[in-house]
C-alpha cells in the first residue's frame, strides 16, 4: 500500500475504535463492507451488521450480504424495512431515498437501543458528497456516523484499501436499490421491481456484472458496459423472448452509466 492509503487507513482505524461499539448498516456493497471488516477487526464482537431487507432488495443482494458477513465473522441482523409502505417513497420523488434512508435509520435506532448500542456507522464515502444523494441528509438528521467520508476515502481508496485487505467483495459492481430504475416521478410498485429484478437476473446468468435495467412503462432499456454489448447482441432472441414474458414488449441497448437517473436531475437543475 502506498504510504498515502497506509496512513488514512490508520486514522480510519481509530476513527472506529473511539466509538466503541457500532451497528454497521451493512447493504453488502463495497464500501459498506470495508467499514463492517475494519469495525470488526477493531471493536470485536461490539459490532453488529445490520441488513434492511424489503422488496427493493434483489434476492441475490441478500443472499451475498450473508456471505460477505460471515467471511468477515461478523454478527448480522436481517430487518425488514417499510420504505415500499410509505406513499411519499412510492410516488417516486428526486429526493426519494431520503424517505428509504429515514425508514432504515428509524429502524436501526430501535435495534441499537435494545442491544445497547450507541453508535450507528454507514459506508458513505467521500465521492458520494458529490453526486446527487437525498439520503445523506437522512443520515445527518439521525447522527449516523460516516467514517470513510470523514476520512475522505475515496471510492478508488476504498477498492484498493479492501482488496490489501483481502476481501474477496474488493471489485464488486455498485448495487442500488431496484427502485433506483424506475425514473423519478413514475410510481413505485411491487410489480415494476418484480420485473426489474426477473430482467437483471437473466442478464446476470449470461454472466454480465455490471448492468441497470431502467423500467419505462412497456420498455426496458437496458444498460451495461461496451464489452458487454456483444453478449447482448448474441442472446438477443432468448432475451427478447424472456423479457416479452416479464413484461417489457420493447428493449433499448445503452451505456451503463451508474447513477443515469441523477444525471437527468442534475441536467434539468442547470436548465
Amino acid at each position: 500500500m502506498r504510504y498515502q492509503l497506509v496512513q488514512k487507513y490508520g486514522e480510519l482505524k481509530k476513527a472506529i475504535k473511539k466509538l466503541d461499539n457500532a451497528i454497521v448498516a451493512f447493504s453488502g456493497g463495497i464500501d459498506s463492507a470495508l467499514v463492517l471488516k475494519i469495525a470488526c477487526d477493531v471493536l470485536g464482537d461490539k459490532v453488529v451488521a445490520v441488513t434492511a431487507d424489503s422488496p427493493s432488495l434483489p434476492r441475490r443482494e441478500l443472499e451475498e450480504t450473508k456471505k460477505i458477513a460471515q467471511q468477515i465473522g461478523a454478527k448480522h441482523l436481517i430487518i425488514n424495512t417499510e420504505e415500499t409502505k410509505n406513499e411519499s417513497y412510492l410516488k417516486n420523488p428526486s429526493n426519494r431515498c431520503y424517505h428509504c434512508k429515514s425508514e432504515l435509520y428509524a429502524k436501526l435506532k430501535i435495534v441499537a437501543a435494545q442491544l445497547g448500542i450507541k453508535n450507528i456507522i454507514n459506508g458513505t464515502n467521500f465521492d458520494d458528497i458529490g453526486d446527487y444523494r437525498p439520503g445523506l441528509k437522512a443520515a445527518d438528521e439521525n447522527y449516523v456516523v460516516s467514517p470513510l467520508k470523514d476520512a475522505k476515502f475515496t471510492k478508488k481508496e476504498i477498492r484498493d484499501l479492501a482488496k490489501n485487505l483481502g476481501l474477496k467483495v474488493w471489485d464488486k459492481p455498485s448495487s442500488p436499490c431496484l427502485s433506483s430504475r424506475v425514473p423519478y416521478g413514475q410510481e413505485i410498485t411491487l410489480k415494476k421491481l418484480s420485473m426489474i429484478e426477473k430482467a437483471e437476473n437473466f442478464l446476470k446468468d449470461f454472466g454480465i456484472r455490471e448492468l441497470r435495467v431502467r423500467h419505462f412503462g412497456n420498455m426496458a432499456r437496458v444498460e451495461v458496459n461496451e464489452y458487454d454489448k456483444s453478449v447482448i447482441d448474441n442472446n438477443f432472441y432468448s432475451i427478447q423472448k424472456k423479457f416479452s414474458e416479464i413484461g417489457f414488449n420493447e428493449i433499448t441497448i445503452s451505456n451503463f452509466k451508474s447513477g443515469n437517473l441523477n444525471v437527468m436531475i442534475n441536467v434539468r437543475a442547470e436548465d
